[in-house]
């Protein structure tokens, strides 16, 4: 028997890391293209995010190497990065573990975030036409569609497109590349207590009620609300998250 005889194929480390993980690979074409260190941080960036890499989960260079199918190099290159942005963080002699969600760090991300996402619905009220309040009202119509078929990660995905789509239009770079550090984050949170938070369907109302402030050129009332509705998120996401942990102590 060889040595290549005895080589693993990338979906036998794939079992060790889950089996969803090999499939999530599999769909992320865009990032073919990129150079390999880009390639792999983007990959495992989004395989937590969207919890394929769960909290807590460990992960070593060398079979991640193996199931992207590139050296160890680019892949702690992709990791070290990943550990500067609190995605992971490296046990020495144990590899690099995801980073659990902790109350505290959401809390004080969220303190930033409800006052960044205001300012930035109140720069976009200024800006948008008829075009863009389209896209935004659409997007309320696949959330509740997305409800209707109890599909709640359908829900959280156009959510989150809701809020990016507003920081575009607030056509503000550096207010977009700070809001941009933390969004992962946040994202991965709602994910991980969508479960144990009631139904959004506050959620749409106060997304339509933002709409409307917008329709209106109402910038102040659209950054108050815009607030008032991450603020009531932040607490539903606390709360949660304390009743998660709680339950496995």
């Amino acid at each position: 028997m060889t040595d290549k005889d005895n080589e693993k194929h990338p979906s036998q480390y794939a079992t060790s890391m889950g089996e969803d993980f090999l499939l999530f690979i599999e769909s992320l074409k865009e990032f073919d293209d990129y150079r390999l260190p880009q390639r792999a941080y983007h990959i495992v960036r989004l395989a937590i995010r969207d919890l394929i890499l769960p909290p807590g989960k460990t992960i070593l260079e060398r079979e991640m190497a193996e199931v992207l199918q590139m050296s160890r190099t680019p892949v702690r290159e992709a990791l070290v990065r990943l550990e500067t942005e609190g995605m992971v963080r490296l046990i020495p002699r144990r590899g690099f573990i995801v980073e659990p969600i902790e109350r505290e760090d959401l809390k004080e991300i969220y303190e930033i975030v409800e006052t960044l996402d205001g300012l930035a619905v109140s720069l976009a009220t200024a800006k948008v036409g008829e075009v863009e309040l389209d896209k935004l009202e659409s997007l309320i119509v696949q959330q509740e569609e997305a409800l209707e078929q109890k599909d709640l990660k359908k829900w959280a995905a156009l959510d989150d497109q809701f809020h990016h789509l507003i920081i575009d239009y607030a056509d503000n770079k550096r207010l977009r590349t700070v809001i941009d550090s933390h969004s992962d984050q946040l994202y991965r949170a709602r994910l991980f207590t969508i479960n144990h938070r009631p139904i959004p369907l506050r959620s749409i109302v106060e997304h339509k009620a933002i709409i409307s402030c917008m329709k209106a050129k109402d910038s102040n009332a659209a950054g108050i609300l815009m607030e008032s509705h991450r603020n009531r998120a932040r607490n539903e996401i606390l709360t949660a998250v304390e009743k998660i942990d709680s339950n496995t102590k």
